[in-house]
């Protein structure tokens, strides 16, 4: 006698199997997968370092990394040192760039001392400083990789996003933006005040890198603010560590 397929109970039964063939492939696939996930993340923190200092493949307008097949021999090249900042304790760890920034302020959250990483880099004889850093747009999650000379002069900076509104908030990621913070000034009298994402800047040019600020982009004053947020309070982490080092 054949089986009897219009009952509920084959229905459920065959569902509850279907999702355990889908669910053990994907486990499965992501499984495989991962080793190579883990190896683009590398590459593209590695990229997002050395964009920020400078090391990239712009042209006259648009934003363009080095290449993943270069990126690891560039990062070699011109980081010389990686250091992790928890309190007042500094060390070294050539693994610092794989600190996951997020967990690190929720662990803060949660009352442990925070990790703070710092990349060292040369170029040209000049000595850069790149933080990375991590905030919340409209949408979803904002970071940036921000480069500082030992006065906590901006001389570089990488934004990008994960769900910011296109041809608004995401513009973040595009050059004339990034480009407006080279040259400005962290500290104002000699006090940390960040950098503000302001509507309505009298300085629109950006001529003034003294006065803290920054153009908005049209339409984007939540992720602005976002960006504006993160900076002033990541950055400020770095203040003991770039204080200590003028003293030196």
């Amino acid at each position: 006698m054949s089986a009897r397929t219009d009952k509920n109970s084959y229905t459920i039964i065959f569902a509850i199997g279907m999702v355990l063939l889908v669910g053990a492939l994907l486990a499965f696939a992501s499984s495989s997968l991962k080793p190579n996930i883990d190896e683009n993340k590398r590459l593209e923190k590695q990229q997002n370092i050395l964009y920020a200092m400078g090391v990239n493949e712009n042209d006259e307008s648009s934003a363009n990394f080095v290449s993943t097949e270069d990126a690891p021999e560039l990062f070699n090249k011109y980081i010389k040192k990686q250091i992790v900042i928890e309190g007042d304790k500094v060390s070294e760890d050539e693994n610092a760039y794989l600190i996951d920034i997020k967990k690190e302020q929720a662990s803060a959250k949660a009352g442990n001392i925070r990790k703070l990483p710092l990349f060292v880099g040369e170029k040209d004889g000049k000595t850069y400083y790149i933080a990375p850093i991590y905030g919340k747009g409209l949408w979803d999650a904002i970071w940036a990789y921000v480069a500082l000379d030992e006065n906590m002069v901006v001389q570089g900076a990488y934004f990008d996003h994960k769900g910011e509104t296109p041809g608004l908030g995401a513009n973040i990621t595009q050059r004339y933006f990034m480009d407006d913070f080279i040259g400005e000034h962290l500290k104002s009298q000699g006090k940390f005040v960040g950098i503000d994402v302001a509507k309505g800047n009298a300085d629109p040019k950006n001529e003034d890198k003294t006065d803290n600020e920054v153009d908005a982009i049209a339409g984007a004053t939540i992720t602005g603010n976002g960006v504006s947020a993160m900076i002033k309070s990541d950055l400020k982490l770095y203040v003991p560590y770039f204080e200590n080092l003028k003293n030196d």
